[in-house]
């Protein structure tokens, strides 16, 4: 579905959420935001500079991270090792062959581990994570670049009830306690409801309303289009 006349605010700290129904656009919103896709008309703002177009690396540069649908890690690498290689490549540096490799950002990728519960699987292969596990380590290495906005695409898909749980409170406790600034697209409307300080809907590439949680669910026009197809969103 392309995307027409959607407008999205992101302000510094918030957890905003994308909704809508499949094919609505949410993923190709994304991709024009991240730079997969460039636009044909529009401009994507961010922090004040005009980043339409630009190359997902020159955009991850400037503080823009984002996880995908499918996971995304390096299965063959260590869990250690998958958070490391973003850490090191955030602070332009390359390894050191004076140094032991594994010391190389040790401190900063412990942190990050710790965080999301997964230091103590520091020496497993990525690959032999559970799904769930692979999702948060996911982003894990998103964070590791210290980003301003991390953009999360359906970040709770194929998990467990429990799985979920621990994302809905790792995502407000990674906005509590780094700022960073979370944007994601989830059909989990359990979820979106618990975590979103702001929802924007879309409808074929179009945004609908944008607004705290209790006036989007109040919005007649959201739950003919929507919500009313869903019954976690009563």
């Amino acid at each position: 579905m392309a995307v027409c006349d959607a407008h999205l605010d992101v302000s510094k700290g918030d957890i905003v959420a994308v909704i809508g129904p499949n094919g609505a656009g949410k993923t190709t919103l994304f991709n024009l935001i991240t730079g997969q896709l460039r636009p044909d008309r529009g401009r994507v703002l961010f922090k004040g500079e005009d980043i339409t177009g630009l190359a997902p690396y020159r955009i991850c540069e400037r503080g823009i991270c984002r996880s995908f649908q499918i996971v995304n890690v390096f299965p063959r690498l260590s869990v250690f090792e998958n958070v490391q290689v973003a850490v090191l490549a955030h602070q332009k540096r390359a390894l050191d062959l004076m140094k032991p490799a594994r010391n190389q950002g040790k401190s900063e990728t412990e942190r990050i581990l710790a965080g999301f519960g997964l230091l103590e699987h520091k020496d497993r292969k990525a690959g032999t994570l559970s799904h769930g596990d692979q999702k948060v380590l996911e982003m894990a290495i998103a964070l590791g670049n210290e980003p301003d906005l991390l953009i999360l695409d359906e970040p709770t898909a194929g998990m467990s009830p429990e799985e979920t749980a621990h994302c809905l409170t790792l995502m407000k406790r990674l906005s509590a306690e780094t700022g960073v600034t979370i944007l994601f697209c989830e059909h989990d409307m359990e979820l979106v409801f618990a975590v979103s300080t702001s929802i924007m809907v879309m409808q074929q590439g179009t945004t609908i309303i944008q607004d705290r949680p209790h006036v989007v669910r109040a919005s007649r026009e959201v739950q003919e289009a929507y919500l009313g197809e869903c019954p976690n969103a009563a």
